[in-house]
């Protein structure tokens, strides 16, 4: 029964998300269920500061790469938060909210992209989920603008849970390039998804509020 519902699952999430095209991302095989990681990265500035912010967050030693059984009762918590976050925050851009380009803080009421993954990604770890397995990602969107998205790494392969869409995609059906994601290895660290391992830093949800 349990293999059935995560075939099932997979299916469906795939399904629902056909609509859109994956954008290439270097080194990526969209055949693959899982995204390979191209090295160390920078982390982003919003997220170094959102350190400083909440230690805790970021300081835990992570133990690698992690990939959460995806029973259905993981797969309705992952809906319901996902759910739940896009439909109680509002989009309001950095700029607006706070009148400086990049902030990563949970939000209240109130928060840009990067907002709505952090504090899903609290949700699930209260949860049970482990936090190797919720990874902050920033990717480039369909319009060529950065945005955050959380990536949840699984038996099932990479998931992503987006605030600008209710339905959970695979990471090959959402149409982004992936640009790099928080280590599974943790203390603060961020590796590429790019196999070319871009320099230029990239801000994210600067431009509009995304929903």
């Amino acid at each position: 029964m349990k293999a059935t519902f995560i075939a099932m699952a997979a299916l469906a999430a795939v399904s629902a998300a056909s609509v859109p095209a994956t954008a290439a991302t270097p080194g990526q095989h969209t055949e693959a269920a899982n995204m390979e990681v191209f090295g160390e990265a920078r982390a982003p500035i919003g997220y170094v500061q959102f350190c400083g912010q909440f230690p805790n967050e970021c300081t835990a030693a992570g133990r690698g790469r992690t990939y959460m059984g995806l029973t259905q009762a993981r797969w309705a918590e992952l809906d319901a938060i996902n759910r739940q976050v896009n439909s109680t925050v509002t989009p309001v851009t950095d700029l607006e909210l706070y009148g400086r380009e990049e902030l990563w803080t949970y939000p209240n009421r109130y928060g840009d992209c990067e907002d709505y993954a952090l504090l899903k990604r609290h949700m699930l770890i209260r949860q049970g989920w482990a936090p190797e397995s919720l990874l902050m990602t920033v990717v480039w969107d369909e319009n060529g603008e950065g945005h955050a998205v959380l990536t949840v790494t699984t038996s099932a392969g990479d998931f992503v849970l987006d605030n600008k869409r209710d339905d959970i995609r695979r990471w090959q059906a959402t149409g982004y390039t992936f640009e790099k994601r928080q280590s599974a290895f943790g203390r603060g660290r961020w590796v590429w998804l790019r196999g070319d391992r871009p320099s230029a830093m990239i801000g994210v949800g600067s431009t509009q509020a995304k929903k």
